[in-house]
């Protein structure tokens, strides 16, 4: 027997215990006639006393040899600490050790194995495994232990059935460039990783399951960030008979559920937002709305004077920064500085302060009077002592630029309170969008997204305008998860096919057995995919998923302690009918 007990649940109830543990050297304090040591396992660190009167020397001569991140297995007693420790739960007791047993030394580790380490994120990359045994990683993956569980238990208690769908699929045109795998089979084909479970959960519920759902692994081939991996997880759900309203009730009560169960907050209300509301008050289809700072559509209150950046710009839009006229000359520069960077690509910003006494001062008064300036801060919303901030464009680049200095300012102000959580539902997103360049439509969602109802004559028409009977979960100003009521009739499955660009041919050669499916009785039928990383990384209080995902690979796509990908043999190649020497 390795362990009797492990090394976080002993107590002072335990003492006069003979106890065996086992685990990691997390330090050892030798003073020469007494030797300390602290014993490390996933459930906690209890302290080892070994000393010359009441530990046999073999065992004492084994304690001083010891080192950082040995594994060790003792037996001892539990007895009372002098110097308690309250920091710990096992802080009153430590154990006299009559046996040890070294169960394998340990090199020196790269970096230290302690909450705030020395170790940089490519050397942790690199050594994950012992990254794992520090508490920040080691916590984050229980945490989604106990998400992945809570959503398991919800779901199935609603009545929904976990099935597993494919991994190895067929390649498709839409979305992200796919991960392709050659078959060695079938010399010259390729199957496909998927991106999403999308056809097989439609699949499943013309099967007659009703109510579908799976923690899946998907994968996208494309440009990676803090909150993105080339493979990820999601809980993908769809039901059968169900209309958007019954898709929003019953992940209302999933999130609920979890915010409740995982973080003891209760949410009452879900707001709904249209998208062109979204866009128009906050710049993004993913709004946080924990605080306000909306913006104000300044055209009608700044385009009548000389001042030609605004006369010239689609859209002038400002928001009010609560107490921001405080900030210093220094202060608005660094953030004209800011708004100019190229990931943000303002080409400036002009500013006025609301003093206390009720006059303004701006960046333009040459342009503008205290009466043009009195209308800014009331279509902007700003008081006495706020600060308005203004940048002027093309409509869609302006609000994605004052967007981002929304979201800065907010973190500055400590506005994004991790503790705090505010659900919304953004709903009527644009069913299609132009690609000006092709002359061809994109699926703002995917191509088995519905029209929102009544709108069936306006897709073949004017198919710009149709808008989608899709929804996204937006929290914190994150999108945790999205979904839509999909089409189940093939005529207009084809005719969305058509103006995304398929020919006839392509469209039966990709989707022929969808919508061949559809003809053998296909219900009404939509769900929702939850992003399980960055909605496990959002409820513990975080936005980058790296430290919640067991393995990651890095921000090219790499994972390090494997190093992968990397190239295969030549005999390998001729196998999968893949002439071209990889290594060359």
């Amino acid at each position: 027997m390795y362990r009797s007990h492990n090394c976080g649940e002993l107590r002072a109830s335990h003492i006069n215990t003979e106890v065996t543990l086992s685990g990691w050297v997390q330090k050892s304090r030798d003073k020469g006639f007494i030797v300390w040591v602290d014993l490390r396992d996933r459930y906690g660190i209890t302290q080892l006393i070994f000393d010359d009167e009441r530990t046999e020397k073999s065992v004492m001569d084994l304690a001083q040899n010891l080192g950082r991140e040995f594994v060790i297995q003792i037996t001892g007693t539990v007895i009372e600490r002098t110097s308690k420790n309250p920091n710990i739960p096992t802080g009153d007791i430590e154990i006299l050790v009559s046996e040890l047993t070294v169960l394998n030394s340990s090199k020196t580790p790269p970096f230290t194995i302690e909450d705030e380490t020395d170790g940089g994120e490519d050397i942790r990359m690199k050594y994950r495994y012992l990254d794992i045994r520090r508490n920040p990683v080691k916590n984050s993956l229980i945490f989604r232990h106990k998400v992945t569980q809570e959503v398991r238990n919800f779901l199935s208690k609603e009545g929904f059935i976990e099935v597993e769908t494919p991994y190895l699929i067929k390649s498709t045109p839409e979305g992200a460039r796919d991960f392709v795998v050659p078959s060695r089979m079938n010399e010259g084909q390729f199957y496909a990783l998927p991106q999403s479970p999308q056809t097989f959960k439609q699949l499943l519920m013309i099967g007659g399951m009703d109510k579908y759902f799976q923690i899946v692994k998907c994968f996208r081939d494309e440009d990676l960030r803090a909150d993105r991996q080339p493979e990820f997880t999601q809980i993908d759900c769809e039901m059968a008979f169900v209309e958007q309203e019954d898709i929003l009730n019953a992940f209302e009560g999933l999130t609920r559920h979890l915010l409740k169960e995982v973080n003891g907050v209760e949410i009452k209300e879900f707001p709904r937002m249209l998208y062109d509301d979204a866009m128009r008050l906050y710049g993004n289809d993913k709004p946080d709305i924990r605080f306000g700072m909306e913006f104000g559509e300044l055209n009608d209150v700044a385009q009548h004077k000389d001042f030609g950046v605004f006369n010239s710009a689609e859209l002038v839009v400002g928001i009010a920064v609560p107490g921001g006229n405080s900030y210093t000359r220094k202060d608005i520069d660094k953030l004209i500085d800011w708004v100019k960077r190229p990931q943000v690509g303002a080409l400036g910003m002009v500013y006025s302060r609301c003093n206390d006494d009720g006059s303004y001062k701006s960046s333009v008064d040459k342009f503008y009077d205290q009466d043009d300036l009195a209308k800014w801060a009331n279509v902007t919303g700003a008081k006495a002592g706020d600060l308005v901030c203004i940048l002027s464009g093309d409509t869609n680049k302006v609000r994605a630029q004052l967007s981002a200095l929304r979201m800065e300012l907010a973190e500055r102000l400590g506005l994004r309170n991790p503790k705090e959580f505010a659900p919304l539902w953004v709903i009527d997103f644009p069913l299609l969008e132009l690609d000006e360049e092709t002359g061809h439509y994109h699926a703002m969602h995917h191509p088995f997204t519905s029209p929102k109802s009544g709108q069936l004559e306006l897709l073949k028409t004017n198919p710009g305008d149709v808008k989608a009977n899709a929804y996204d979960l937006v929290l914190n100003g994150n999108e945790i998860g999205g979904g839509s009521i999909r089409i189940h009739d093939k005529d207009i499955q084809a005719t969305m096919l058509k103006h995304l660009g398929f020919s006839e041919e392509d469209a039966k050669a990709q989707f022929g057995f969808l919508m061949d499916a559809f003809e053998y009785g296909a219900p009404p039928h939509g769900g929702l995919a939850f992003g399980l990383d960055r909605l496990v990384a959002i409820l513990d209080g975080q936005e980058t998923i790296r430290d919640y995902i067991a393995f990651p690979k890095n921000n090219s796509g790499r994972d390090i302690m494997i190093d992968a990908p990397a190239p295969i043999d030549d005999e390998q190649l001729e196998e999968l009918s893949l002439k071209l020497n990889l290594k060359s």
